[in-house]
Formats: structure tokens, sequence, C-alpha cells
């Protein structure tokens, strides 16, 4: 082997290594479609507890509560002696509950830190008393603010042109702050480093004296330190590999971390600091071999298992007591309501059909099969509407029928914009600014007041900025085939009858339509909060379901549409309507877009249908308030609304917390049943699905969807240092991507304190999805078989799931290896 090849195949070695560190990091979404996303995205190949003692060594995370937590759910009896005793028997331990409790309350929560893995930052720290990793955090998420901007500064310092090893090289090369603070001819280190990433990190790693077979857990360390950025990196690098796309940006951010390790260390030349950091190093063999176990860890990590028993414990029971109710109506329904599976549905689902039982209510996601570009009036650039896990589908253009009110409408909101802008440059220019205050601070002043005793929003609605009422009365979709920014929009005949029969067959709704079918998608609305597209439809990527409700009732309304679905053996009633309508989760309210469509001869039906919905909608938000905080003691409705347009308010809604199961079943087998807003529910029948291609879709889709949530909310409940954004009031947005928690630090991803905590108790208690499914075990077992990495989230302990009977009782539970147990033989 020559020279040539011996370095190439180093370097490749090397992007390896380095890729194996950057796949432990999950993506993070801007703030523009914040969605759910499992934190321990990387890590699903390995056992919970495995990962649990390893992110503990590395990052000093936690995957569970403060023991002192789980010893207060026993006092109040939510956790008990059997569900503890059941993990014990479980891992083989040969200590009792008395021993094992008591050897808890011996051990209080330590605060020290659990890493085994230190940096050179680490180490600096320590050494010079100095806080180093606190200053290289900054000047990294300085760096990575400016140069991952998408418009928000004005100024932008960094290169954006540039890849973003490059760029960071480029403006470490000629920024003195380092030098300024102690770091002795750091600029000259930095030009010293090749400006190829990977050849960079190659003299880094020369530099810091590291093997890269004893690397791994000291890179995924590096990346966990600045864990923000590097986790809204990997999101770029999975945009790209899901379009077919290659990564490497989180790789090149990697480069940079290590890169400043290198350059740490040539500028302090501290003898202390080499001594240890070389001790450090002998260290890392070990490691590679197993990381050394926390005990208190350890013992949480029973509690939390216990804590899950305990939660399943209480489901199982409320299944076995409530009464199925078989369907025997063979008269066509009044109506029919299509919900997201979202768990807030569930509570309007459930006092819907308590105030009005000839409406049947169904759960779907909430994209409703219609994965769509949907470009809003006056915009240029399609919003993806559709899960992240898909690729979207065609382009629709939002339109009003009427082409002069169509073009009225584009150019009312493109002016508007364009006025937002110089306004905005108006405000926050370098001169401009200082003469802004005087003249105008004063006409703030009627529009403050208002806004402080929550009569008016702060800000338009996002849907209805820059167009008048009148002209949004009349949106609609255009699904006719025409061009768009030199691409084909619109959906051509035979995908639409495609994609409405695998969206009906996908619901279990192929035959027995009712009058009205109800596609409701939903949405929040909320103020002054920098997550609220996190209160938005996960399933349409971060927006409001009312584009894809649109999309799917105009199809489904669609006459040629429906001759062609006789040819799938679906028949669709000609008195049978399709309503896209919107539920809006902070009010409770449901609104209804193509009511038009319905003729003036069932004007009485709708009125009736709309009469239902009300009730409904201030049912669920009577429910709903027991878990909201009415200190001034106002009647529900008042509170409710004026959360919803409070610039103060910083829980506007509870959103998904408390997501801890996933029903996959025939709404008769959970309509008894009050899941208290905790459950997602899917409506599936086994019987009609074909070769089980429908269910193959829901655990492969909407069940990792639903864990990604539920982890989502686990991570920022048991660390939102981590895992989670910290204080909400403390938020400033940054580059239109994210949020610090103060002026300076890394981006923080996860959910806020106050989105989990009403200040007193938890309104997310830490639960791992518990997935019940009504179909055949062997089905389940043949779809994990086929799908390795659904498989390992129910093997390794990230999801519990369940198999139901015909009866609607929970009969197995999965134990790992496609082997089931009985839930009777091993109840806890």
């Amino acid at each position: 082997m020559n020279t040539i090849e011996k370095m190439e195949k180093e370097q490749k070695s090397l992007v390896n290594t380095m890729r194996s560190a950057c796949k432990k990091i999950a993506p993070v979404w801007p703030l523009e479609n914040f969605v759910a996303v499992n934190p321990y995205l990387g890590f699903t190949g390995k056992k919970f507890d495995r990962v649990a003692q390893e992110l503990a060594a590395t990052g000093d995370i936690h995957m569970t509560m403060p023991s002192s937590f789980y010893l207060q759910k026993i006092k109040e009896g939510k956790l008990k002696k059997e569900d503890i005793l059941k993990v014990l028997n479980q891992k083989n331990s040969k200590i009792g509950y008395r021993e094992f409790i008591q050897s808890l309350e011996q051990i209080s929560d330590s605060e020290g830190s659990m890493i085994q893995i230190s940096t050179v930052g680490d180490l600096a720290t320590q050494v010079t008393q100095k806080d180093w990793n606190r200053f290289i955090t900054a000047r990294i998420s300085q760096w990575a603010a400016s140069y991952f901007d998408k418009g928000q500064a004005i100024w932008i310092a960094a290169d954006q042109k540039e890849s973003p090893f490059k760029a960071w090289k480029i403006e470490a090369e000629i920024d003195r702050t380092p030098e300024l603070s102690g770091l002795k001819d750091f600029r000259k280190i930095v030009k010293s480093l090749p400006n190829n990433p990977i050849s960079a990190t190659q003299k880094a790693l020369d530099m810091l004296g590291i093997e890269l077979e004893n690397s791994s857990f000291y890179l995924h360390r590096l990346l966990l330190k600045q864990g923000g950025w590097a986790a809204h990196t990997a999101r770029l690098d999975w945009d790209q590999e899901l379009y077919g796309g290659k990564d490497g940006q989180l790789i090149e951010l990697l480069a940079v971390l290590i890169c400043w390790e290198a350059c740490l260390m040539e500028s302090l030349q501290d003898q202390e600091l080499l001594k240890i950091w070389e001790e450090e190093k002998k260290q890392w063999a070990s490691y590679q071999e197993g990381l050394e176990e926390n005990q208190q860890l350890a013992h949480n990590l029973i509690l939390q298992e216990a804590f899950d028993l305990a939660t399943q414990r209480e489901l199982i029971e409320k299944f076995e007591r409530v009464k199925v109710e078989t369907k025997t109506q063979k008269e066509q329904a009044k109506a029919q309501a299509v919900f997201c599976i979202d768990v807030r549905s569930e509570v309007f689902r459930r006092n819907l059909e308590l105030v009005d039982n000839s409406i049947e209510t169904l759960g779907f996601a909430g994209f409703f099969a219609f994965p769509i570009n949907y470009v809003p009036l006056g915009h240029e650039i399609g919003e993806a509407q559709c899960p992240v896990l898909l690729k979207t589908g065609p382009t629709i253009l939002e339109q009003i029928p009427d082409s002069e009110k169509n073009q009225q409408a584009i150019n009312e909101r493109v002016s508007a914009h364009q006025l937002s802008k110089i306004w905005k440059s108006f405000k926050s220019g370098a001169v401009t600014c200082f003469s802004f205050v005087s003249p105008m601070g004063l006409s703030y002043l009627p529009k403050i007041f208002t806004d402080s005793f929550r009569w008016t929003r702060p800000v338009p609605h996002p849907d209805q900025v820059g167009i008048s009422t009148n002209l949004l009365k009349n949106k609609t979709v255009n699904l006719e085939a025409h061009e768009h920014q030199n691409e084909t929009a619109g959906i051509p005949l035979e995908q639409q009858i495609q994609m409405a029969k695998n969206a009906l067959k996908a619901m279990s709704l192929s035959d027995d339509f009712g009058r009205f079918v109800l596609i409701v998608g939903h949405g929040s609305s909320t103020v002054n909060n920098p997550h609220a597209t996190g209160y938005d439809c996960g399933a349409c990527g971060g927006h409001t379901g009312e584009a894809n409700a649109r999309v799917a009732a105009t199809v489904l309304n669609n006459r040629e549409v429906r001759t062609g679905l006789l040819q799938e053996n679906i028949f669709i009633p000609i008195n049978t309507i399709f309503l896209a309508c919107l539920h809006d989760t902070t009010t409770d309210e449901v609104s209804i877009f193509n009511e038009n469509e319905v003729p003036a001869s069932r004007a009485q039906e709708l009125k009736e249908l709309k009469n239902s919905l009300k009730r409904a909608g201030h049912a669920a938000r009577t429910e709903r308030s027991l878990r909201m905080a009415n200190q001034k003691k106002t009647s529900v409705e008042k509170m409710i609304f004026a959360k919803s347009k409070d610039w103060s308010e910083t829980r506007p809604e509870w959103g998904l917390a408390g997501c801890s199961a996933f029903v996959v079943a025939n709404r008769e087998k959970t309509k008894n049943l009050n899941l208290e807003g905790k459950s997602f529910l899917h409506s599936y029948d086994w019987k009609k699905d074909e070769g089980f291609k429908v269910l193959e879709l829901i655990m492969t889709a909407p069940m990792v969807v639903t864990s990604w949530i539920n982890l989502q909310y686990f991570g920022s409940t048991v660390d939102n240092k981590n895992f989670g954004s910290g204080n909400k009031t403390l938020h400033n947005v940054t580059a239109g991507l994210g949020v610090l928690e103060g002026f300076s630090g890394d981006l923080r991803v996860g959910l806020p304190i106050q989105a989990i905590h009403d200040g007193e108790n938890y309104q997310h208690e830490p639960n791992r999805l518990n997935v019940f499914i009504d179909a055949p075990m062997e089905a389940m077992n043949n779809i994990l078989e086929r799908n390795p990495s659904v498989k390992n989230l129910c093997d390794n302990g990230w999801i519990y799931l369940f198999a139901m009977d015909e009866n609607g009782k929970i009969s197995n539970r999965y134990a790992g290896d496609l082997n089931w147990e009985s839930t009777a033989q091993n109840a806890a």
C-alpha cells in the first residue's frame, strides 16, 4: 500500500468514526415547524437502561427522575409494592422490597456530576479555575447563530456561502476574543490548521495525541456539550438524506469542536493540564469495553420501570372494567368526524359523542394521508404538510376561485409583508431606532392597554396576516394541474383517486359513510410563544391541519373521484358531504371551511351539527380547565379564550403533556373509556385489513411518531437541562431557528419547563409509551420482523407493546424477541 492509499484509508476511517458519533445526535426542527423528536433517536438499537448509563457517563444526562420523585409516588399509592417486586424479579435481584427501599432512603439524590469522560475544556476549567467550557460554548454559539441564521439578523457576520468548517475557520482566524481572554496565539494556531475539515480534524487529533480507536466516547461527549447546535445541524443532514443527498454538516461541526480542543490545549500550554490529559486518555481504552455502572442510577432505573408498570396496570384495569358496545346501527349516521390521533382530540371526541350520540368519531394521523407541499396565498415557496419521516407529495396552491379577488388577496399579502420588512428595518436600524421611540412610542399605548387586559391579540393570527376577512372566507385549494415556479402543481385525477383510496382504507372508512364526514385537522391559538408550532399538528410538519383537511375534502367531494373509487369497491353515497374543519386545541372551537358546499335543503342539518360542535367545545373546555390554574376565579370560558391571546401567558394550553398511551382499535373498544386526554387514538379494523398492510403502515409511521412525541416529553421532564429548553420567560429567539435561555449559551432543544410543570406539580409524568393494538399477535410479529428499527423500539424498552382481544381487554404484553406473555398471568 503506497502513501496516498494509506492516507485515504486513514481519512475514510476517521470520517466513519466521526459519522458514528454524529448519528447519536437526534435532529431538532426549527421554531417555524417545531415537531416532536425522540431525543434518544440514535440509541434505539440499545437497551434503555444501557443508554441511560452511557449518557450519564458521557454527558451527565439523566433518564430518570430523582429517587425522591418515586418515593413520593409510593407514599401517594400510585407506585405499589408489587410493581417494584416485579421489576426486581425480572432483573433477578437478590434483595427484597424492604431492603431495596431502605437502600434508597439511605442514598440521597446526588447533585454531583456522573461524567466519566472528560474533554480538554473540562480539564482546563478544572486546572485554571476559568470556565473555558462556557467560553467555548458562547463563541461557537455566536458563530453558529450567524452562520445558520434564517433572516432574523440584520447583519450577517459569518460567510454563509462557505461550508460550516471553512466559515468558522475564516472567522476564528480574525477573532481577537480568545486572545483577549487569555488564549495566546489562538488565531495563529487556527490559521495553521488545514482548510479541509477532515485534514484539520486529523491534525487536531495528532496535536491532542488521541488514538482514533479509543475516541468514540470522547467525540460523542464533544457533541453533547454543544448539543443544541449539533441537533440543529443533524436536522440539516436529515433533510439532505431524506431527499437522496449526503450528510456532512454535523461532521464539519464536530471538526470545529475538535479543533477548538486542540487550539485550547496549544494556547494554554499548561503543564498540569497536559499531565492530567495524558492520564485521562489512558482510561479511554477501558471505557470502550464498558463504562462503570452508576449504582444510584441503576436503582432509579428500577423505580422508573416500576412506575411504567404502575401506569400500565391502571390502563389495563380501565380496559378490564369497560363494556364494549357492538355497533348495531343500520341506518346512515348523521355525521362521522375524523380527528387527528393527537391526545387533545380524545377529550373533544369523547365530549362530542356525549352531547350527540348520533355522531361517530374516528382517529387518523392529522395529515389524512395527503402529504402535500402547500403554498399559501402570496407565497412562492410551499411548506411540507406531512410527517417529517415522509417526503412531501404534490404541490398545492391556496387560492380564491374568483381570479380578480385572488390577485387582490395576493397583492394585499405581498404589500403587508413588504411594509412589515420596512417597519422592522426602521425600528431596528442603527440610527432610526433612536428616532422611533419618541414620536411613535406613545401611539402604541392603546394597543398595549388592550393587549394587557387580553381584549385583543398582540399580533394577527399567522393564517390571517395581510388578507381581509371577506377574502379569507373564500379561500379554497387549486387541485388542477398547472405550472408554478417551473414545476407542476396540482393533483391529476388518477392520483386523486389513488390518494382517496389509500386514505379511506387507512382510516378503516371504506363503507357505511355518514351524511356528513368531517375531516378535522387541528392547530392552536397562542401569542408571544416561540414554540407555538409545537402545539400545532406534528403530522402536518408543525403546521395546522387546515391545508390537509381542505385538500382531503375537495378530493373526496369530487364526483369523478367517487366514480373512480367504485372500481376499488368503495361506494360513497351521493348525499355524503365531506367537510373540511379545524379544531383549535387552545379554545376547543371547530371551524368548518367549506360549509357553502352544503345545499340549502340541508341547512337545518348543518345548523344542528354546528350546535353539537359548539356544545362539545364547551364541555371540552370545562374538562380541560380542571388542569389549568384559574387564580382570578373567572369563568371557564373567559379564562380559556383569554389565555389564547394573552402575551404574558406561559401556559396557554397543556399540549400533549401527559401522553402515555396509543390505542389502535375500533372506536367501540374505547368509546366508554375516559382516557383523560393522555391517549392517542387510531381507528383500525384488522378484519378489513387485507394482508395487514394498514397495520404495517400504522406500526411503522404513527406508532413511531407517537413514540417520538412521548419521548420528547419524557426527555424534557427527566432532564430539562439537556433535553428541554429551560425557563420560558428567559427565552431569546436566535437566528430564527430556536431559543437561547438568556443572552448566551447553547441553542436549547425540547420543551420549556412551563410545558410540563404547573409551578407546583408535573403535568407530564415520565412514562414510556404504552401501545395497545387490536390485531393478531402473529401479524404484529411479522411486521416487527420485517422492520428491525421498529422491533428495536419494542425489544429495547423504548415502547411497551400490548395486544387487545376481541372483547376489548388487554390480553398479552410483548416480552421481546417476538415473544408475548399473558397480562393475566404476569400482572404486577
